[in-house]
């Protein structure tokens, strides 16, 4: 169905693994997964987007092949480990491209080190919730630090697939199952609440953003809804939007092309 491996990771000081590919030399792109998943999530983006730019993936802390989270949970911890990767690889300044939690970090590294970014893509990411919408993701946090990570695994696929695709693609949801599984459990705790908290940080930001940015999420994404799309761009100078239909949460896993094409047209554009 796709490819779900992105072959050979090196790794930063402070213990950030990270894979890269495309030319050295061309415009760099940074993709940032979403909660409880991995770098992996992006093998179908890379293939296409590594032939005109250097593309470079990453894990989280406490994800993947990271190390654990070196300290309290937070955005803008998240928004330093992007920042001493960047430093790391020799990248002045990037395209950033956020999946879930990572259009919130590329939200918050694009208010912390506006220099260090040409470009971000949110993709599938949240908003103000309203008070109802924010107890219900604070009672998920409430329940993974109660059950553990893998408390509400469950429910999360119901709400990231459509039910065909679930039903159809068992290797999928087992996938996502390995991802969850192979998080740290302390970093994976704090993350929770970070996605549950973060966003009343991102709201209306003073000074406004002012760059270029592609807004995108699914017509049935639950937690991630149209609504808060055109939300966040309207916060930013000249944001554009697309609602990608019938998908919900994770419908960069369905139909990953849905994506792809109108990335590659906005950098194209910027």
């Amino acid at each position: 169905m796709m490819s779900t491996i992105l072959q050979g990771f090196d790794k930063s000081p402070d213990g950030t693994a990270f894979s890269s590919k495309g030319p050295a030399n061309a415009r760099a792109l940074v993709l940032i997964h979403g909660f409880g998943l991995s770098r992996h999530i992006w093998a179908p983006f890379v293939e296409e987007l590594a032939k005109d730019h250097h593309v470079i993936t990453y894990d989280l802390y406490g994800h993947g092949d990271s190390e654990a989270l070196p300290g309290e949970a937070s955005l803008s911890l998240f928004a330093e480990q992007l920042r001493t990767l960047m430093d790391h690889c020799g990248i002045e300044k990037a395209d950033i491209i956020g999946f879930s939690i990572g259009g919130m970090i590329n939200r918050r590294f694009a208010m912390d080190y506006p220099e260090r970014c040409r470009s971000l893509t949110i993709l599938n990411s949240p908003h103000d919730r309203g008070v109802e919408g924010q107890k219900r993701v604070e009672d998920r946090a409430r329940k993974v630090q109660e059950g553990g990570k893998m408390a509400t695994l469950p429910s999360a696929l119901e709400r990231w697939f459509t039910p065909q695709f679930r039903e159809e693609n068992p290797d999928v949801m087992d996938l996502i199952s390995i991802w969850r599984e192979n998080t740290d459990d302390v970093s994976y705790a704090g993350t929770a609440w970070v996605l549950a908290h973060g966003v009343r940080e991102l709201i209306s930001p003073s000074p406004a953003l002012q760059i270029p940015s592609l807004v995108i999420t699914c017509e049935n994404d639950s937690g991630s809804t149209p609504h808060m799309t055109r939300q966040i761009a309207e916060e930013i100078d000249e944001a554009e939007t697309r609602i990608i239909p019938e998908l919900q949460h994770l419908g960069l896993m369905e139909s990953p092309q849905l994506f792809i094409g109108p990335i590659q047209s906005f950098l194209e554009r910027t």
